[in-house]
């Protein structure tokens, strides 16, 4: 990609996800995810209505009338995104590759999280951890972020969501909010979930293109797999082999949902060419009840 069209493609990116932040998501984030515990802030005078309880006696007897202490919310978070660059997300058959719609959630949340003054960090990674940019603050760090997704190339074409999860468990030394997301064609990560769920308060954002859902009957097909360059040939006008995948699907779809329920990991589901708006405003507005 040219570094012009990489600009206006970073650019494009930011003012959508910017503003959708600050008009629909920075407060729903601000209101779901809490700090640590409250801290003194400062100390003002008494007003009718103050809770007394709360009156600085060491500073209302220096000056002789009543003070009180403030306290604020120990707002300060970090946030990490752990994302999919596996092979399986240059696919997409609406509108749009998995992967360019990963950055423009990503972009969402880490906007979000810079309007509530939180650090944003993200984890790339395939079979392998591809690149790890550690949490800082600020917009210029996450057109950083934003650029990488839109850009880098990963070595590794396969899926390991395993080692991505013991990674984030391991670096990530203090309890942050860590929203996976991956289209989760993955298995044999259920223990290093249980792990970093019980650590982090964790969220799950699966994404996926409507013709991994259900293939239509097209007749026969020459296909590839993304991440293992296996190629096969398919018919898709055989009524038992449709029925197959759709039952294959199904019950990938079931597992996930009740490892993820396991082990209280909220789940968001997106799809390429979709809006991706209402299911994350679902996601804040049943999360929000909970608390």
């Amino acid at each position: 990609m040219e570094t012009a069209e990489l600009l206006k493609k970073v650019r494009k990116i930011e003012i959508k996800t910017k503003k959708l932040s600050q008009n629909i998501f920075s407060g729903q984030y601000h209101s779901v995810f809490k700090g640590q515990g409250i801290a003194f802030s400062e100390v003002r005078e008494y007003q009718i209505g103050d809770d007394v309880r709360m009156i600085d006696w060491n500073v209302t007897a220096r000056f002789n009338h009543p003070f009180v202490k403030v306290f604020e919310e120990e707002r300060e978070l970090t946030l990490v995104l752990l994302i999919d660059v596996s092979g399986s997300q240059s696919f997409g058959t609406k509108a749009q590759f998995k992967r360019d719609l990963i950055a423009e959630v990503s972009a969402i949340l880490s906007f979000s999280a810079l309007q509530n003054n939180d650090k944003i960090g993200a984890i790339l990674f395939s079979n392998d951890v591809e690149l790890y940019i550690p949490p800082k603050k600020g917009r210029t760090h996450i057109l950083h972020i934003i650029r990488e997704l839109l850009t880098y190339e990963p070595r590794e074409k396969t899926t390991n969501l395993s080692k991505a999860l013991k990674f984030a468990f391991n670096t990530i030394k203090k309890k942050a909010i860590l929203f996976i997301i991956s289209d989760f064609l993955d298995s044999n990560f259920e223990d290093a979930l249980k792990i970093v769920a019980k650590k982090h308060d964790t969220i799950a954002i699966q994404v996926f293109d409507r013709r991994e859902e259900e293939i239509l009957p097209v007749g026969l097909l020459y296909l590839q797999d993304s991440e293992t360059g296996v190629t096969y040939w398919y018919d898709s006008s055989d009524t038992q082999t449709l029925k197959n995948y759709k039952i294959w699907w199904h019950s990938k779809q079931i597992q996930l949902k009740e490892l993820l329920s396991k082990y209280k990991v909220d789940h968001i589901q997106i799809q390429t060419g979709e809006s991706y708006i209402e299911p994350l405003v679902e996601f804040f507005r049943s999360r929000g009840k909970r608390l």
